[in-house]
C-alpha cells in the first residue's frame, strides 16, 4: 500500500509528516511526502490576527485531502479548526510532545529577570495576554517566520527574548536554546499545543488502519476536550483562548482561560470528569468562562 502524505515545507512541518512516515514504513508501508504551499506561508508579512483568514496553515492542504491527491493531511493540532470540512475527519492523535511554552532570551535572563521595557516577541495574542498580566512593564512585539527565522532575528537583536511552543523547539534539536519553561498554570497553552492532527477523509478503509496504531488514548482524550471547550466559545486559534487537559487517575482535568489583549483580565476556569465525555467536560468549562464574563471579552475582539 503507498499512502501520500501532505504537509507545509516548514523544517517543523516537515519534520512532523516524516515522523508519521517513519512509522508507516516500519509497518510495511510505501509513504511519500507532498509540500503544499498554505496561505500562512505566504503571508509571511502580515500578522496572524490581521489576516481575518481561518485554518491559515492548513486551508490548502484539506483541499487536496478532499479531492484525492493526497491521502493523509499531518498538521500541528493547535492550527486545525474545531469545524472541519465535510468529508473529513479527525483520524489519529500520536502522543503530546511537551505542552507548554518556553522563553530564550538573549543574555540567559529568566522571564522576571528581564529588565523593565524589554522586547518580547511572539504573534500569539494569546502567550501575549497572559504574559502582560504577568508583566505589563515589558513591550511584546509580533513575530512570525519558522523557527530557525526567529532565533536569527533574536541573536541580531530584534527583540530581547522570544516565546514560542515547547513542542517545536524540542522537536528540531534546540532544547539547548531554552531559557525557562512557562507551568501550564503560569501561562496556558494553546488548544491542542504540541500534539500532531493526522487528518483523513470520512469512512477511507485504507488509511484509518495504517494510522490507527498511532493514535494515544490519553492524548486523543485530552485533545477533544480542549477542542470542544473553544468549540463552545466559537474561539478561533488566533483569539487568546488558552486550554490545558490532562488524564490523571482515570479522569480527565480541564483547565480553560481567556483573556483580554492587555492583560488586565484573565479569566480561568477547571473541571474533571469522567474519560467517557471529554465534550461534555469541554462543554462545562467553557460554561464556567462565560459565567465569568467570557463573553463580553470575546465579543470586544
Amino acid at each position: 500500500m503507498k499512502i501520500t502524505i501532505g504537509s507545509r515545507g516548514s523544517q517543523l512541518a516537515l519534520w512532523q509528516a516524516k515522523w508519521v512516515k517513519d512509522r508507516l514504513v516500519s509497518a510495511d508501508t510505501e509513504v511519500e511526502i507532498r509540500i503544499i504551499k498554505t496561505t500562512g506561508d505566504k503571508l509571511q508579512n502580515v500578522p496572524l490576527v490581521q489576516s481575518g483568514i481561518k485554518g491559515l496553515f492548513i486551508k490548502e492542504i484539506e483541499e487536496e485531502l478532499a479531492a484525492g491527491t493526497i491521502d493523509l493531511a499531518v498538521h500541528s493540532l493547535k492550527d486545525l479548526p474545531t469545524d472541519q470540512p465535510p468529508g473529513l475527519v479527525l483520524g489519529t492523535v500520536p502522543e503530546r510532545e511537551d505542552v507548554r511554552d518556553i522563553l530564550i532570551s538573549k543574555d540567559g535572563k529568566r522571564f522576571a529577570e528581564l529588565p523593565p521595557g524589554a522586547r518580547v516577541g511572539t504573534s500569539s495574542l494569546r502567550r501575549q495576554s497572559q504574559l502582560r498580566k504577568l508583566r505589563a512593564d515589558l513591550e511584546f512585539l509580533p513575530l512570525r517566520g519558522n523557527l530557525d527565522t526567529r532565533l536569527k532575528k533574536l541573536d541580531r537583536g530584534d527583540c530581547d527574548a522570544i516565546v514560542l511552543a515547547a513542542a517545536g523547539v524540542h522537536r528540531l534539536g534546540f532544547r539547548g536554546r531554552i531559557t525557562q519553561y512557562f507551568a501550564a498554570d503560569q501561562v496556558c497553552p494553546a488548544v491542542g499545543q504540541g500534539a500532531l492532527a493526522l487528518e483523513i477523509r470520512e469512512g477511507d478503509e485504507k488509511i484509518l488502519p495504517a494510522i490507527e496504531p498511532l493514535d494515544h488514548a490519553a492524548t486523543h482524550l485530552a485533545v477533544r476536550a480542549e477542542r470542544a471547550m473553544l468549540r463552545h466559545l466559537g474561539g478561533g486559534c488566533q483569539v487568546p483562548i488558552a486550554a490545558h487537559a490532562v488524564v490523571e487517575n482515570g479522569k480527565l482535568r480541564l483547565m480553560g482561560v481567556v483573556a483580554d489583549l492587555q492583560g488586565k483580565n484573565v479569566i480561568r476556569a477547571q473541571a474533571s470528569e469522567s474519560i467517557e465525555d471529554p465534550e461534555a467536560l469541554g462543554g462545562r468549562v467553557a460554561e464556567d468562562l462565560l459565567r465569568q464574563g467570557a463573553r463580553a471579552i470575546l465579543e470586544s475582539l
